[in-house]
């Protein structure tokens, strides 16, 4: 009687450690990048690429484009400058810029052309084609586009906490700003407002 209680205690204890070893298994499912994902409520992708679809789209919708062609004729040659976080979390601002030129560079209004720190590795790439390049294959320096207009900004939020109610406030704005003459062009702001329910057992 006592060997049955022990085997069907040892059977009791291996289903046990199989549900527990389960339940700690890691399961994966591949989504589309396109799909609509919020776990915490915070700066996410879909938040990146709406922003930067929404705002890219009133960029090029103002009076300065026209204005632009009407003066100098031609597309107007556009940098994107400094997008600053000054939200209380991690952004990756760096993704944010990368959705902003694809959609510049996509509509084909503008003509875009690097900045910062890959524009620096360009000019590295050409001042060592220069010593080792045949004339044939070297990039000559000097021959660089300049930019007509640079696009900065700052990623703001706001956060108001009420039990395990969170609104999350972010407020993106960006400013397109003449080379020649410090002109504010455009301006434009983007707001997204999140209401978060924390669970009750959720820190």
């Amino acid at each position: 009687m006592q060997v049955r209680q022990v085997g069907a205690l040892t059977w009791v204890i291996m289903l046990l450690v199989v549900l527990a070893l389960s339940g700690c298994s890691t399961r994966v499912d591949r989504v589309g990048a396109e799909e609509t994902h919020d776990l915490s409520g915070r700066w996410n992708d879909t938040d990146s690429r709406m922003v930067s679809e929404e705002m890219v789209a009133d960029l090029l919708s103002r009076a300065w484009l026209t204005e632009h062609a009407e003066r100098r004729g031609g597309r107007p040659t556009v940098i994107v400058g400094e997008v600053r976080n000054l939200s209380h979390e991690h952004i990756n601002v760096n993704t944010f810029i990368r959705d902003i030129e694809r959609e510049l560079i996509n509509a084909g209004r503008v003509t875009f052309v690097a900045g910062g720190r890959e524009r620096e590795a360009i000019r590295e790439e050409r001042a060592d084609q220069d010593l080792h390049a045949t004339d044939a294959t070297r990039s000559a320096m000097g021959r660089e586009i300049g930019a007509d207009y640079m696009l900065t900004g700052t990623i703001n939020t706001i956060m108001d906490v009420e039990g395990r109610t969170q609104v999350a406030y972010y407020q993106v704005d960006l400013a397109l700003t003449s080379m020649a003459d410090n002109r504010r062009v455009w301006v434009g702001q983007k707001k997204i407002k999140k209401v978060i329910q924390r669970g009750r057992f959720r820190s």
